[in-house]
């Protein structure tokens, strides 16, 4: 791998002077894989680090709540406009306005001494990683030349990933354990400093087209929809469904994204070009992983807060009991295609399957308890649900790419993603709600707020298994499934947000 010579940006092999003055490709391999694995590492590093986060800011329900949701909903409104700036005003520059956007962030939430101050690091560490994230898997692409070295490239990438997503519920205990909450947040800093120093010498720039106008208002107005929907939603728990605090920022935010709509459909260069979404593939599988994210995002959220705002687990504690789960998702996903390439099966048959057993393992988790044990209340059902949300992910990614045109391959890898991404955003507002309407006070009460959460998790599961039975198409063309189940991981992976800790697994 390392004699290989990276690309130019037209796609060609460099002359052999250039090539001589190429950085070796250990160095960019460094590089981008630590990037990545800094997206990764920050969504799964936190979890564990809430309920502390929480006593030590005073942080109410809805602020802890917007420590997720701050970063997801930014990661989610950008994430396609982050991959078309790289490839338009070079990759290696906007990889390190992003590094450096996601490291300042890192710094300024490490250091917050309000709840506001978190949120709003939270916030631009989103938007840093939307950029960041797109440009590390493009630079690694066009680095190395097709076959095996960049396969090798590719494969070395989303181990670090995998890794990253895994080790960051331990990485985080040990953090607040011995250290503080802070610094889950403080250790980027340091590390994102010296990738940025390494990343300004070693790598090249490159790109792809000419410069043209971004299509900024399109992102700027499907994240403010996406914020106002979840906060109204999250204040009629509160406030009741017919308070004016509740309806109107509901109304408004379906007014924003309704006029992203409306921008999407006169721009000369959209975010989201409206025709994508003509193929049944395109829209059955966004519509359906809008649901599956809404009831598989939180489980992460509410097992960190049950084990140790219940169960009385330390943040070590907490961090190495979900372990397991990690190594779960990891085993799904790498299964996946395997099925899907079984005769008789095909990529529907393993997304619906994914959703039941994650779906079932909801069910089980909502038995949780004042009393739970570690194996039947813990391992089990979060086994099971971290397996399930590993065998869906991919065969409907690879359904959605299988149906779209050669050209909008990589824009629907981003939609898919971008899609369990709002879902998730949105269920978290919904299910939060629900748990925290439970009447009562003391730790009975937050166990049946959280087992009712679930409960309802597991019912919206279920019904987007009835919604892909009903919409998404059969089996993948014959000869191109195992292809597409590939293609739709990498695209996945692409995103770079670990669903360990967003919400689905360790993988990147």
């Amino acid at each position: 791998m390392t004699g290989m010579p990276p690309l130019t940006t037209t796609g060609q092999p460099p002359s052999r002077a250039t090539a001589r003055k190429a950085p070796p490709a250990w160095a960019v391999m460094l590089a981008v894989c630590a990037g990545q694995f800094l997206v990764v590492l920050d969504v799964s590093v936190v979890n564990v680090a809430m309920p502390t986060m929480r006593s030590s800011l005073g942080l109410s329900e809805l602020g802890l709540q917007w420590v997720v949701n701050a970063y997801v909903i930014t990661f989610a409104g950008f994430l396609m406009l982050g991959g078309r700036t790289a490839d338009l005003f070079g990759r290696k520059r906007v990889f390190l306005i992003g590094l450096g956007l996601f490291t300042a962030a890192s710094l300024g939430g490490g250091l917050a001494q309000e709840p506001w101050q978190l949120i709003a690091a939270r916030t631009v560490q989103g938007i840093g990683a939307a950029v960041l994230a797109p440009a590390t898997l493009t630079i690694l692409t066009t680095s190395f030349p097709p076959g095996h070295a960049r396969t090798r490239a590719v494969a070395t990438w989303t181990a670090v990933g995998a890794g990253g997503g895994a080790a960051g519920g331990l990485v985080g205990g040990v953090l607040t354990e011995f250290l503080s909450w802070r610094w889950v947040l403080l250790i980027n800093v340091p590390i994102g400093a010296l990738v940025l120093a390494g990343a300004a010498f070693c790598l090249r720039e490159s790109r792809q087209g000419e410069r043209r106008r971004l299509d900024v208002p399109g992102a700027l107005l499907v994240t403010g929809g996406l914020a106002l929907v979840a906060y109204g939603i999250v204040q009629t728990g509160e406030r009741g469904w017919t308070a004016a605090g509740a309806l109107l920022p509901l109304v408004a935010g379906v007014a924003v994204l309704g006029a992203f709509v409306a921008v999407e459909a006169r721009s000369a260069a959209p975010l989201m070009p409206l025709g994508v979404f003509r193929p049944r593939s395109v829209w059955a599988t966004t519509s359906a992983m809008v649901v599956v994210g809404a009831g598989m995002f939180s489980m992460w959220y509410f097992l960190s807060l049950y084990t140790q705002n219940v169960l009385g687990y330390s943040a070590l504690q907490a961090g190495l009991a979900f372990l397991p789960h990690s190594f779960s998702i990891v085993i799904g996903s790498k299964a996946a295609p395997r099925l899907m390439a079984l005769p008789r099966i095909g990529a529907k048959t393993v997304a619906v399957a994914g959703v039941l057993l994650a779906a079932v393992g909801m069910a089980w988790q909502s038995a949780m308890g004042l009393h739970g044990t570690y194996v039947g209340t813990i391992l089990g059902p979060g086994i099971t649900m971290a397996l399930g949300a590993g065998l869906s992910a991919t065969p409907i990614a690879a359904i959605c790419t299988a149906g779209a045109a050669a050209g909008d391959a990589g824009l629907v890898s981003g939609l898919i993603n971008t899609s369990r991404q709002i879902g998730g955003a949105l269920g978290l507002s919904v299910l939060s709600t629900v748990a925290a309407g439970v009447a009562g006070t003391g730790r009975a009460a937050l166990a049946d707020g959280y087992a009712l959460a679930f409960r309802v998790a597991a019912g919206v599961l279920l019904g987007s298994v009835l919604l892909m039975l009903l919409s998404l198409p059969g089996r993948a063309q014959d000869g191109e499934r195992a292809q597409d189940a590939e293609r739709a991981q990498d695209g996945e992976r692409t995103q770079g947000i670990g669903r360990n800790g967003a919400g689905e697994g360790a993988e990147a």
